[in-house]
């Protein structure tokens, strides 16, 4: 856990610019709202010399805390070599759904995500850095719903959004369920803290289907696979042979879940006209090599939108 900051000046700031020449670098900056300071992996573009968009991407559940990171399990430092975005990925936020908590938890403590991520760090990121303010957001697994409720939220901030193999229904309670999974079981932590009541306004408030119609005027990239094993899924790229297990039967009903959730988005999202690009591959489980190939197939996306 990142400590508190001592500093009498608690506005949001750039505390620490990491490395001004690397193309991947640790920043460091202060949240109000969370009254810590916030370590985040920085991405530079390959030309700097011209204002660029910026990509803020969300790790899963762990929040980047447990190491299964868009750094450590994707080709993403050198896939952005010769990209001209800045891409900006937080590096704790475990089990927090990236979302404001209504009430400081026993385990996690205070969370206010959203206010970080759409209030606080942006602004530091454009007087800190050669950005456009143009934005786009994305994120896998859990952090797929919470790209959704950041847009939804802000709606003048995001120019775009990627959610990857997400469930985006949180107030039913097949989504209510996955919330659970996800805070609860994995993260020790009480979601009633998070959003209230189950069953209660807060879990509605926090329901991208639900509020599907605020994605209006937001461009979308939605995918998610099936659950059946595809090329990723054997010893060739997996060495461990439990670990192959888990990717093959825990990834596979993971991402079967999923999928479900993702066709509830999409028809709501059609019975509300709202145009998305969709990916829906017929193989792939609820992991990194096919959210690595997301995020290739849908860099373009990212640059036509806000490159």
């Amino acid at each position: 856990m990142v400590p508190v900051s001592a500093t009498a000046n608690a506005a949001p700031r750039l505390v620490s610019p990491g490395s001004p020449t690397g193309h991947s670098t640790v920043i460091v900056v202060r949240s109000e709202a969370m009254n810590r300071t916030i370590p985040l992996t920085l991405i530079r573009p390959a030309d700097e010399s011209k204002p660029r968009g910026v990509l803020y991407l969300l790790n899963g559940a762990g929040g980047g805390e447990d190491g299964t990171t868009w750094m450590e399990r994707t080709d993403i430092v050198e896939f952005t070599r010769d990209k001209n975005l800045y891409v900006v990925i937080p590096n704790i936020g475990r089990f927090s759904y990236y979302t404001d908590w209504q009430n400081p938890d026993a385990e996690l403590g205070v969370q206010k995500w959203s206010t970080f991520l759409g209030e606080e760090l942006p602004p530091v990121i454009d007087a800190s850095f050669n950005t456009t303010g143009e934005n786009a957001i994305g994120g896998i697994s859990s952090s797929a719903t919470s790209v959704l409720n950041l847009a939804i939220k802000y709606p003048d901030l995001y120019e775009a959004v990627g959610s990857y193999s997400g469930c985006a229904a949180t107030s039913d309670p097949f989504g209510q369920f996955n919330v659970r999974l996800v805070v609860e079981a994995r993260g020790g932590a009480d979601p009633v803290n998070m959003w209230g009541p189950y069953d209660g306004p807060g879990w509605r408030e926090n329901d991208p289907v639900v509020h599907a119609d605020r994605l209006r005027g937001t461009k979308l990239y939605i995918s998610n696979a099936t659950g059946l094993p595809g090329p990723y899924d054997n010893l060739g790229y997996v060495k461990d042979p439990y670990e192959l297990a888990n990717q093959i039967g825990l990834g596979g009903v993971l991402e079967v879940g999923t999928l479900a959730c993702t066709v509830g988005l999409l028809n709501r999202l059609r019975e509300l006209d709202i145009p998305a690009t969709v990916d829906l591959p017929p193989v792939g489980t609820h992991s990194w090599k096919y959210w690595q190939d997301q995020l290739h197939r849908s860099w373009s996306f990212y640059e036509r939108a806000i490159g």
